[in-house]
């Protein structure tokens, strides 16, 4: 199983036209408020923190930027080769590498482990974009990532996200300049049910290890100038014996 040839074109359609500088992008915030954010929730449960990092829907990159300071071998894993142009741009140094990946088909994630080994993975703000079909696939692909020793940190749009998007979506001046793209291109936040994603680790043979309630923070404001921020929950999980 992989993604829709409609899912995947509607990311090459929106990296091809999203702007390269930082924050161009409305999820692309400062990884100040985002990825250390997160790190410090994440680094507590790492089992160890010299396994590789894979950034799972890595987009243009602006975290794995981060993390690849951070940790020994960091991998910047997208579905879109629009995005990874992204990336590599703004990394000329090469402080990550990059990978095309469509970690739906497992066995993709399964070449990708066997080259890596066991590694620790880091998704923000994938699954809700993703086909309903293609979700527990993923998670799935995510177990085989993980192995035995890696430690996965996923965050996602809660439930309380759906009527502040569909605010902002249904304003009568149109959707914020930095969000109509996503709509544009067929893209589309998808509600998924806050005890989903739990139920996805489970099948998938993982176990959530911590969990928690975190702003995901986005580069837009609201009209009367504050920053615009989505209600997500967070998860740490393992393949635990």
């Amino acid at each position: 199983m992989s993604v829709t040839s409609r899912y995947r074109e509607a990311w090459e359609g929106f990296w091809r036209e999203a702007p390269q500088e930082p924050g161009g992008v409305f999820w692309d915030a400062d990884p100040k408020v985002t990825a250390a954010l997160h790190l410090a929730l994440f680094e507590p449960h790492l089992a160890d923190p010299g396994l590789a990092l894979v950034d799972l829907g890595c987009g243009n990159g602006t975290q794995t930027r981060y993390f690849a300071d951070r940790f020994p071998h960091v991998v910047g894993a997208d579905l879109s080769a629009a995005a990874l142009d992204h990336a590599r741009r703004a990394d000329p140094a090469g402080q990550a590498t990059y990978r095309l990946l469509d970690a739906v088909e497992k066995g993709a994630a399964e070449t990708l482990h066997a080259e890596l080994g066991d590694t620790n993975v880091y998704m923000r703000g994938v699954l809700h974009q993703c086909e309903p079909d293609d979700r527990q696939p993923l998670v799935d692909g995510i177990a085989a990532l993980l192995g035995e020793r890696g430690r996965v940190f996923l965050v996602e749009l809660s439930e309380a996200a759906r009527p502040v998007l569909g605010g902002l979506a249904q304003s009568p001046a149109g959707p914020p300049p930095k969000l109509a793209p996503i709509f544009r291109h067929g893209i589309a936040p998808g509600e998924v049910a806050d005890d989903a994603v739990p139920g996805y680790l489970r099948t998938a043979g993982l176990t959530v290890l911590a969990s928690g309630e975190l702003p995901l923070v986005t580069t837009e404001f609201a009209p009367d100038g504050t920053r615009i921020e989505l209600p997500s929950k967070w998860q740490v999980a393992a393949r635990v014996e």
